[in-house]
This record gives C-alpha cells, sequence and structure tokens, in this order.
C-alpha cells in the first residue's frame, strides 16, 4: 500500500527520531564524486541526526546508465537525483517513480522563485497516461550569464546593460570604438557544437513564450517553425557577423570552448564579453579572481518584448525510485531553510528557496548567481537535455556548426526537425 506524503516538515520528520523503532536505512544514488559527494553527505548526514535514519549515499559518474540498470533490475535506491529530467520523465512513464503528491508541488510553486516552472518541471505522465508530480529539483546551475573583465569596461566607459536592446546596442558600441564584443567557441570534440544550443535556447526564452519552449522540447512546436528559426537567427546577430566576434564568424565553429574566454584577459582585450555558463571559470587563467579580475551579469531579456526574466539552467531532480517512509521524509527536509544552506556554505550550489539566508553562502560569487536565479520570473531547463538523445545531443549541435559555417536557419531547422522525425 502506498504511503502517503505527510502534511508539513515538522511532521515528517517526527516520524523517526533518532534511536526510534521506526528508522529506516535509506540509500540515495546520485552523479556527485569528489568534493560534491562530500557536500551532499554533509546534507544527508544532518538528514540522518535529524530523522535517526541510516542514510547512504552513493555516486556515480555513469549515474544515468546505472540507474536504468538498477530499476529494470529492482534494485533501484530509494531516492535517486536525476541530472536530466527527460530520463526521469521515462523512467515514470515506465511506473518505477513513486508521485511526492499535490502538497509537495503546492509548497514547491509558493516557496520557489518562479515556482510554477519548477513544478512543471518535475511533472511527467506516469505508467498509468495521467500527470503526477514527481521530482524535487534541489541543487541547481545557471546559464544565463555574461562574463566581462570589469577593468576593460571601465577603461573604456562601458555601463552592464540591464536589457537585451542594450546589450545589442553595447555590442555596436564596441566595434565602433575599434574593439571586438564577443569571444565565442563551440569546439568540444566530440560534443562540438552545444555551446551554440544554450545560446538558441536562452533566445527562445527572450523571444517567444515559455510554453512556446516547453512545446519546442517536445517537437509539438516542430524545430522549423518561424519562431525557432527567428531564435536561432538571434543567436546568428551576435555569431556570424564578422566585426562582432574575436577571430571573425568563422573560427566560432573551431574555437573551443575552453579557450574561447581567454580572450577576455589578453592585453588589449580580443573581447570584451562571453556568454556562459556557471562554470566556466574553471578555463580562466590560473590566478583569477572571480568579482575581482572577471565579473558576470544576467544575460539580458528584451524589454520590448514583455517575458519577464528568463533563467536558463540545468541542476537535479530527486526522485523516489524505491518507497519508504524515509524516502518521503528527506523530501520533506529539503523542504527546510537547512538542507540548502548546509551545502550554500560549502561549494557549487544554487537555489531558488525564496526562505534561505542568503548570508549562508560562503562564496559572494554564488551569492550573486543566486541572486539571478531568486530574481527569475521564468526557469527552464537545458532544453538540448530534455531532447531526444539523437536531436539534442547529436542534430542540434551538428546543425550549429553548420549554421556558423553559413547555412541558413531554416535549412538548419529543416535538417534537425528530419532528423528528429526519423526517430519517432
Amino acid at each position: 500500500m502506498k504511503k502517503t506524503v505527510m502534511a508539513g516538515v515538522a511532521a515528517a520528520l517526527l516520524t523517526c527520531t533518532a534511536g526510534s523503532a521506526l528508522a529506516e536505512q535509506l540509500t540515495v544514488f546520485g552523479p556527485w564524486l569528489g568534493p560534491d559527494q562530500q557536500n551532499v553527505e554533509a546534507v544527508l548526514n544532518a538528514f540522518a541526526e535529524k530523522s535517526g535514519n541510516d542514510v547512504r549515499y552513493v555516486g556515480s559518474d555513469s549515474f544515468e546508465q546505472q540507474i536504468v540498470v538498477d530499476l529494470e533490475a529492482g534494485s533501484a535506491p530509494n531516492v535517486a537525483a536525476f541530472p536530466q529530467p527527460g530520463l526521469a520523465s521515462d523512467m515514470a512513464a515506465r511506473g518505477f517513480l513513486t508521485p511526492l503528491g499535490d502538497d509537495v508541488a503546492n509548497w514547491l510553486r509558493d516557496n520557489y522563485a518562479a515556482g510554477d516552472s519548477w513544478v512543471a518541471l518535475g511533472t511527467y505522465k506516469g505508467k498509468d497516461g495521467e500527470n503526477h508530480f514527481y521530482g524535487f529539483p534541489y541543487k541547481t546551475d545557471v546559464k544565463s550569464l555574461v562574463w566581462y573583465v570589469p577593468e576593460n569596461f571601465d577603461d573604456a566607459g562601458y555601463e552592464i546593460p540591464k536589457t537585451m536592446e542594450e546589450l545589442k546596442a553595447l555590442t555596436e558600441q564596441i566595434v565602433a570604438d575599434g574593439g571586438t564584443p564577443w569571444c565565442i567557441g563551440l569546439g568540444s570534440g566530440a560534443a562540438t557544437g552545444w555551446p551554440a544550443t544554450d545560446w538558441v535556447e536562452d533566445m527562445m526564452l527572450r523571444t517567444t513564450t515559455p510554453e512556446n519552449y516547453d512545446k519546442w522540447v517536445t517537437n509539438d512546436l516542430k524545430f522549423n517553425d518561424p519562431v525557432v528559426i527567428n531564435a536561432i537567427d538571434e543567436f546568428g546577430w551576435f555569431a556570424r557577423n564578422d566585426k562582432f566576434v574575436a577571430g571573425g564568424a568563422n573560427a566560432v565553429a573551431s574555437t573551443d570552448f575552453r579557450d574561447s574566454p581567454k580572450g577576455l584577459f589578453s592585453s588589449p582585450p580580443q573581447c570584451y564579453m562571453h556568454r556562459q555558463a556557471s562554470f566556466i571559470p574553471a578555463f580562466f587563467p590560473e590566478g583569477t579572481v572571480v568579482g575581482e579580475d572577471v565579473d558576470f551579469f544576467y544575460f539580458p531579456a528584451y524589454a520590448s518584448k514583455d517575458l519577464g526574466k528568463p533563467v536558463l539552467g540545468a541542476g537535479t531532480t530527486w526522485v523516489i525510485t524505491n518507497e519508504n517512509q524515509a524516502a518521503h521524509d528527506l523530501i520533506a527536509f529539503l523542504q527546510t531553510p537547512e538542507a540548502h544552506e548546509i551545502w550554500m556554505a560549502r561549494k557549487g550550489f544554487l537555489t531558488p528557496f525564496k526562505g534561505v539566508n542568503p548570508d549562508a553562502f560562503s562564496d559572494p560569487t554564488l551569492r550573486k548567481m543566486n541572486d539571478i536565479l531568486l530574481q527569475a520570473t521564468t526557469f527552464r531547463f537545458d532544453g538540448s537535455d530534455l531532447m531526444p538523445g539523437a536531436v539534442g545531443a547529436g542534430s542540434f549541435w551538428t546543425g550549429m556548426v553548420d549554421y556558423t559555417g553559413g547555412k541558413s536557419a531554416k535549412d538548419v531547422a529543416d535538417a534537425i526537425q528530419k532528423s528528429w522525425d526519423a526517430i519517432k
């Protein structure tokens, strides 16, 4: 018989106190190893101490493959943290996940910034063909960022653009002043092209409705729809203009994404801006201090389109894959500020939970990124990760390389749609 989610975090955590006979073993499976494993274990240890449960974490860099094997073999962990909601959705459709219930969904809607977006992200069709809320988002990454060197901006007299209109005007101003606005690189070995998919996803969120974005990632809105073609051309406005990009437009596809931001730090600067996710400082020159030597701002929305402040990102979605009461208690614990602030005090954690104390962040850079997340009116997950692999990690990547090489947005979109039709 299915256990029901108890109303209220306190009630859930009181079901088993330390040393209680009601305490259970709880296994949690996730993608984190190394320092991040220590971080998630600190959170889980706090839950174990409060609940009395025997909590065990297992991490793997082959999570996506292993969780499917475990589910099919009937040896799944109690809770799994999925990096790709699309895979969680597939598992829900096969009947492997336990719904979290309306109480949890309503809590998320009320307590997360852009709460409706997060509820939608964790809602999938079950084996019964009906929509249920399965996925609790916990640990988020932000992609809608533009990196720049404050000293370069100060020397040139440039200000941080607040709107897409201002960003485009700044791009043109930098050219007029004899500089190059952008560094863009799509190279990534066998994954070459993926950085452009983030650009297009951000442009979709800034030129059309969130509903159209959702239809696009499921192909209910065709890839060659004029709305999508327009978003590709919005990326092209930046990437296909020789004057706008370091090395010229022909260098975009061949420049490795790890090398592309280095032009920010040359003297004189080879470029003034670089749009990339929160992880990119790992590829900045050694000794670079974020917040001093380099900084970032929100990749802005159009003031004229009234689409709010959309944020593109990624992260993990926690689901129950082998139900017991301790699993529900853990989801309830994730609804407390403590569960977020423990990891906030460490590294590599962002949260849209409005109830946390921002002073808990040990890193001012993360706090600033988190402010962007909290100010979002819409959040959407990386679209290519929600598409079938043959498209999102295949024809979309190669299509963007073809586009930066000179093919029209329509021809590229037609080819991507053809590849999607072929797998239906």
